[in-house]
């Protein structure tokens, strides 16, 4: 009786839309009674602010700027003729580089085709656009796509090594809005420093996408690099996938950006409507905050029965968390808004963390993201009647319906097969999502001052990691603690900080900075050699 009650609420409940070939399944969300109606004045205000947002009213009043990434996907929407002029060169731009460099024409000194792509950047500028590359990627793929997306020197080493002897034909993408973004800049210097190593002009092999006057756009004036491309300041990071940030990789690769821009504008018309039954990104926020109760009180886990999607729970950590993560409301009242976000894949999760999942603490919901085209081709048996992708699908099934035995609650997203227009309705869908909910529990989803306090303490630590290297300079011979370093600086509030410092410069040959361990960790003693 309770699976007969079931089907007749996933009939009731399912959004279908042909045009994106997907569909949303919230059956297995136990909305209360009522719960449609009492949000319906709060979600008709959702869609209020949205119309303004697209319209290009200020959606960002701490920074004072339009939020216009939808206009990438329909560059008609953007309020200013020149901006709609704007999207459509660079577009136009991005086909033509990508084109010229797989035909040749645009190639390595000396006349190589690049064959190699590495991308370098950070949040926005990385998660996207690898996300892309991970999902749609093919081993026919005209260029293979790596990328620098942290300040890690080992993790550049063991990229380079991918590398290897193809340094010589692979075209460098550096993405950073102001270009000051110190992670990215020093990805940079490393991918310079290991062309000039090799006897390679680095200039020759670069290409910026950047901010207009930007540090990084003014570095690759001066230094004559391959071709620069725009961001703006009315594009997010999080948010920037569908513009040049994403769609030159994707193009370079090989990828139908054309194909990804028309799946994400067909799921933003679908978003745009005022009918939540018929809004599949509203239904997403309803479900978001019934789940959470408004507060982010559970976390958000995102399952795809599908490979190639692995990467969109990472992806969907930094477009939720950084958008919905805030300390306080447009009021300017303190609410510690958020949905935490994390994930693997199906089938993996079975041997994973299901078991908790399913009898463990109930500290979430679920999404579910199912693929119903297994592979190009025919599948063998792996036992009559029974292919790999059948039992893929049968694990599905099987830990939804788990799952919901214990109260735990799921969404389910299904679309045809892995394609650049899927993959570009499900960006758009998420972005939309994440707007209508920031609406609802009324924060500003378009900042990120926690990123930017963040950035700050990190240059107060450089700050302070060159005076401990002066004065251990001026003073050659000695020995210090971290306590008596910090005194030495006048700044014994600071020992702990000094200490971690001290053993991050012992442990690297670059500073000349030599350590005698003491009995205790902290009683260490460090000179320079």
């Amino acid at each position: 009786m309770e699976k007969l009650q079931l089907w007749d609420r996933y009939k009731e409940r399912l959004y279908v839309s042909r045009k994106m070939a997907l569909s949303l399944d919230t059956s297995r969300i136990d909305f209360p009674g009522g719960f449609f109606t009492e949000m319906e004045p709060r979600l008709q205000k959702a869609y209020e602010a949205m119309a303004l947002l697209e319209g290009g009213a200020i959606a960002n009043p701490e920074e004072q700027r339009m939020v216009g990434h939808y206009w990438l996907r329909a560059p008609g929407l953007a309020p200013q003729r020149a901006l709609t002029e704007e999207i459509e060169e660079t577009v136009n731009r991005v086909k033509i580089f990508a084109t010229s460099v797989h035909d040749g024409a645009i190639a390595a000194p000396g006349g190589k085709p690049f064959r190699n792509l590495l991308v370098v950047g950070i949040g926005g500028s990385a998660l996207g656009p690898q996300f892309v590359a991970d999902s749609l990627g093919t081993p026919s793929d005209p260029m293979r796509p790596y990328f620098f997306d942290n300040t890690d020197p080992d993790g550049m080493d063991k990229v380079l090594a991918e590398i290897g002897a193809g340094l010589d034909e692979t075209l460098v993408v550096v993405i950073s809005k102001s270009g000051g973004t110190k992670e990215t800049r020093n990805g940079m210097l490393e991918a310079k420093a290991a062309f000039t190593a090799r006897g390679l002009d680095f200039t020759k092999y670069a290409v910026a996408v950047t901010g207009l006057d930007s540090e990084l756009d003014q570095t690759a004036v001066r230094e004559g690099w391959i071709e620069r491309f725009p961001m703006w300041d009315w594009v997010g990071g999080r948010t920037s996938v569908t513009s040049a940030v994403g769609l030159l990789p994707a193009a370079l690769q090989g990828i139908d950006i054309g194909a990804l821009l028309e799946g994400a504008r067909i799921c933003d018309e679908a978003t745009r409507s005022t009918a939540t039954r018929q809004n599949p990104a509203a239904l997403l926020a309803l479900s978001w905050y019934h789940a959470t109760g408004g507060t982010g009180a559970k976390d958000m886990v995102i399952l795809p029965y599908k490979d190639r999607l692995i990467l969109f729970s990472r992806y969907l950590q930094q477009l939720i968390m950084e958008s919905l993560g805030k300390e306080l409301d447009l009021s300017g009242k303190t609410v510690h808004q958020g949905i935490a976000v994390y994930g693997n894949k199906g089938s993996t999760d079975q041997h994973a963390y299901v078991q908790q999942l399913r009898e463990g603490v109930h500290n979430f919901f679920v999404t579910f993201i199912e693929v119903l085209k297994d592979r190009q081709g025919a599948s063998p048996e792996m036992e009559p009647g029974a292919t790999s992708g059948d039992y893929l699908s049968g694990f599905y099934q099987g830990t939804r319906a788990a799952l919901y035995e214990k109260g735990r609650e799921s969404l389910t997203i299904t679309v045809d097969e892995v394609s650049a227009a899927t993959v570009g309705s499900l960006i758009a869908l998420y972005e939309r999502a994440v707007g209508f909910y920031a609406t609802l529990v009324n924060i500003n989803a378009y900042h990120q001052p926690g990123v930017e306090a963040g950035k700050k303490a990190a240059g107060s630590v450089l700050k302070l990691q060159g005076e401990i290297l002066a004065l251990l300079g001026r003073r050659k011979g000695e020995d210090f603690t971290a306590e008596g370093c910090a005194a030495a600086l006048g700044k014994p509030e600071e020992a702990e900080t000094i200490f971690i410092i001290l053993r991050h410069l012992a442990a690297n040959p670059d500073h000349g900075v030599g350590v005698a361990y003491g009995d205790q960790l902290w009683d260490s003693r460090f000179r320079a050699k």
